[in-house]
């Protein structure tokens, strides 16, 4: 079976490598699913959006809440370089949803942090 070999960083740490079956990713232009086989792209991630990889050996999907960035898909491999990025296993719910409502209560920003509030919740299962 053909896989995917993906590589989900941030400027932080390695958030997760290995081989994948598919990866999902919001870009500026719409969401876009990655199978094997897949075009060469260089794409933008939509700030404050979320990427699942679903690993080849069958484990559970990885959902991760990403900022903006970018990724980029040639001869199988998919790297994805996200100015902040955190796996929804390790996103704290209650702290989440406070900085959803501190972004709300915070008008007349450009919404980016209600945008990764809302991600982060997301990610981690949680909606937002």
């Amino acid at each position: 079976m053909a896989t995917l070999k993906v590589g989900l960083v941030s400027p932080e740490r390695e958030i997760w490598t290995g081989e994948a079956k598919m990866v999902v990713a919001q870009t500026i232009e719409g969401q876009l699913g990655i199978l094997p086989g897949h075009a060469p792209v260089l794409g933008v991630l939509l700030d404050g959006s979320v990427v699942k990889i679903e690993p080849a050996e069958g484990a559970e999907p990885v959902i991760a809440m990403v900022g903006s960035g970018f990724f980029s898909i040639a001869d199988d491999e998919v790297s994805i370089l996200a100015e902040q990025a955190e796996l929804g296993a390790e996103i704290d719910v209650a702290a989440a949803r406070q900085a959803l409502q501190d972004a709300l209560a915070a008008a007349g920003e450009d919404g980016t942090s209600e945008r990764r509030a809302r991600a982060r919740l997301r990610a981690a299962g949680a909606e937002g």
